[in-house]
């Protein structure tokens, strides 16, 4: 009970309770299915080309929906547009990939998910804005642990693929996720209340339209571009994101594919992955984050970069080639469990209060359109070699590692000093 993440967790009241408290519900839905998502398409005929093409599909209708979504969350409110938006980004593709038979059923499918990015927007404004500055930094890992836990309930994949095979079993994991998620919706939106912050901008937008207040965006381009910090934070979230969305379109591939692993094996590796994720949260990452971000920043992408070696480097057959892969989720766990709490962390820290949705809204229309690429790029890579892919994330890891370096030797007193309690 003295663990800083556990006493966080017990202390939660209002919105971020309701928040963190739903979120292992989307663990239990759309991460049943995440492990299976690459191979459920080239089960139905796609080619890894065409795999890259929807995941950069997908990125292109998050950087629209991203830049809209400031305007509609100060329009309809952080609590209503959530409860929409999630319906739109989740329940509905759920039913089309249910239902999917060629690469046609995918393409729709992924520029309604898009429409996540205002989720994204508005959920976090509901997930931050009440709570206090020195512990987002904790509320955020445990939204990431939460997530994570679904890696308990892998074995439920693996079982139903062995039984059913692959395209039946997948099939009705989409089936739970859309019921998941849909009563993850009903009860955020029952638990929740709209934020004080949120109260203002909807009486400031009332009875102005979408496009006066996209009018606006101007100002706040100004204000991100007057930030230091909102650059770099926008910058490691970017990279973060790229090497995530390669990640988890292709691991599943060039398992598969190229190193062997039988499909009923694959949801055990992410959950590994998971667990050590987990392990990391719990009993290290909140020890490191004391401190100016500097350093764990470098050292989740250093261990992330060491994972994406070992992988590319395992050999192709044989009983070495699992423990190449479990020694190589070992880094991964590391480095993702760490860059992802603290992309999302830096990019929170750094916002303009006043104007929080907005400031929110173009920065993750920025990440969307820089990484959106990179699925496409991906495709293409993988086409030529299963490996490729993973080379490119080294490469865009140790970016991530010297931007790090320049941006705290020319900023040594920095604002996140500190604010992660």
């Amino acid at each position: 009970m003295n663990n800083p993440l556990i006493k966080t967790l017990t202390g939660l009241r209002g919105n971020p309770r309701a928040c963190v408290y739903t979120e292992p519900m989307w663990g239990l839905s759309m991460n049943l299915c995440l492990p299976y998502a690459s191979v459920y398409m080239i089960a139905l005929g796609l080619t890894d080309t065409e795999i890259g093409f929807i995941a950069t599909v997908y990125m292109l209708s998050q950087v629209v929906f991203a830049f809209l979504g400031g305007a509609i969350t100060d329009k309809l409110g952080r609590r209503m547009t959530t409860a929409v938006f999630d319906f739109l980004a989740w329940s509905l593709p759920c039913i089309i990939w249910i239902r999917a038979e060629n690469f046609w059923f995918f393409f729709v499918a992924a520029l309604f998910n898009g429409t996540m990015k205002v989720t994204t927007n508005s959920w976090d404004c509901l997930l931050v804005e009440d709570a206090e500055k020195s512990q987002i930094t904790r509320i955020y890992s445990l939204v990431i642990v939460c997530g994570q836990l679904s890696a308990l309930f892998a074995p439920i994949s693996s079982i139903l693929v062995s039984r059913l095979t692959l395209v039946p079993a997948i099939r009705i994991l989409y089936a739970n996720a859309f019921v998941v998620m849909t009563a993850k919706i009903i009860v955020l939106y029952c638990f929740s209340r709209e934020t004080r912050t949120g109260m203002v901008r909807m009486q400031e937008t009332r009875g102005k339209s979408l496009l006066s207040l996209i009018g606006g965006y101007g100002e706040v381009l100004r204000i991100i571009g007057r930030s230091r910090g909102t650059i770099f934070s926008l910058t490691i979230t970017a990279l973060s994101g790229a090497v995530g969305m390669i990640n988890t379109t292709f691991w599943q591939v060039i398992a598969s594919k190229r190193l062997g692993v039988p499909d009923s094996l694959l949801p055990f590796f992410p959950m590994l992955r998971s667990l050590i994720a987990l392990a990391f949260f719990f009993w290290v990452i909140p020890h490191i984050t004391k401190v100016v971000l500097k350093t764990p920043l470098l050292l989740g992408f250093a261990a992330y970069m060491i994972g994406q070696t070992l992988l590319v480097s395992a050999p192709q057959t044989g009983v070495f080639t699992y423990v190449v892969l479990c020694i190589s989720l070992f880094f991964d766990g590391f480095g993702f469990g760490i860059l992802a709490m603290l992309a999302e962390s830096l990019v929170a820290l750094h916002v303009n209060a006043a104007e929080r949705a907005r400031v929110m809204a173009i920065q993750h229309m920025i990440i969307m359109f820089v990484t959106s690429p990179f699925g496409w790029i991906g495709g293409i890579l993988s086409e030529m070699s299963r490996v490729l892919p993973f080379v490119l994330n080294i490469c865009l890891l140790g970016i991530g590692f010297l931007v790090t370096l320049i941006y705290y030797a020319k900023n040594p007193e920095t604002e996140d000093a500190g604010a992660t309690g």
